[in-house]
């Protein structure tokens, strides 16, 4: 028979006087408790390097030629002017425009379609066939040029806007069809599902559900093929021959010479090339972290 004695539990053992008490857990410093200047001083220092080659470019671009102000006064545009006239700067403009827009249209409807493929449709060479479109990234563009060369001979589109959209086109896809599969992924399949069951075709539940929640994909994609084209150099210097067929980085090619450059026009053809870019991106910069953010984590 247990006695209550026995039953109770044994008292705790008492800690001996020698035993030193266990240290607290370090506390780590919240958000609010950093020092501002260990935000404030990187921050300072990575706007210098940003902004000063930025803040150079416009003095150059906006000072009367030979002087040697650090400020823009007085500020004067005939850079400007001249780039823009006297040297065909809005030819090479319109240029730029038309083959970036015709680029980004292109690039967009051929990788919705592949990557639509790819994110809902299994078939034998699925693994391989996305292994090739990786290693295609690896190809750098210099080595395309003799082939595609030949091709455009042949085709008779050498010196034609045309090649150029083709092989911005060409190059651009493999990167933004992955895009595309792992933003139509991230749609659940029982949407397109439910589309079916209540009549709608392949085709009308693609347009009606899954495209409408593939807008910021869509202009991650594109804007990227827009401002690829319009930065390109390559492919235009070797396809494009007359002056009234170049692009803006051709044309920023044309205003150095062996002997001399002429900085301030130079400057101001910088400005002119860099405004669209930075236009564009300022006006989809919600959407286009919205796309990537979401084509990053596969569903």
């Amino acid at each position: 028979m247990i006695t209550k004695e026995a039953a109770a539990p044994a008292p705790a053992p008492a800690r001996a006087d020698h035993e030193p008490p266990r240290p607290a857990k370090k506390r780590h410093p919240a958000w609010d408790e950093v020092p501002r200047w260990q935000i404030y001083l990187p921050l300072g220092v990575y706007l210098v390097f940003t902004l000063v080659p930025f803040y150079w470019i416009l003095l150059f671009a906006l000072r009367p030629s030979g002087s040697t102000s650090l400020v823009p006064w007085p500020m004067t545009f005939d850079h400007f002017e001249k780039v823009w006239t006297d040297r065909s700067f809005g030819t090479f403009f319109e240029n730029s425009v038309y083959v970036g827009l015709a680029t980004l249209v292109m690039t967009t409807l051929v990788a919705l379609a592949g990557g639509y493929a790819l994110a809902r449709f299994d078939f034998k060479i699925k693994r391989a066939f996305m292994l090739a479109l990786l290693c295609s990234q690896f190809v750098p563009g210099a080595l395309l040029l003799v082939p595609l060369f030949e091709i455009f001979a042949e085709l008779q589109m050498i010196n034609s806007l045309g090649s150029v959209i083709i092989a911005e086109t060409v190059f651009q896809l493999p990167l933004s069809m992955i895009l595309i599969s792992n933003f139509i992924k991230n749609v659940p399949y029982s949407l397109e599902e439910a589309a079916w069951v209540d009549g709608c075709g392949r085709m009308r539940a693609f347009l009606v559900v899954v495209l409408p929640l593939l807008r910021p994909g869509l202009i991650a994609v594109g804007s990227f093929a827009f401002v690829h084209s319009w930065n390109h150099f390559l492919f235009a210097l070797m396809f494009l021959n007359n002056q009234d067929k170049q692009t803006i980085p051709v044309g920023l090619n044309t205003l150095m010479s062996a002997d001399s450059v002429d900085l301030g026009a130079l400057a101001a053809g910088g400005i002119i090339a860099a405004v669209p870019v930075v236009l564009v991106f300022a006006f989809i910069q919600k959407w286009l972290i919205t796309g990537f953010s979401a084509g990053a984590v596969k569903g």
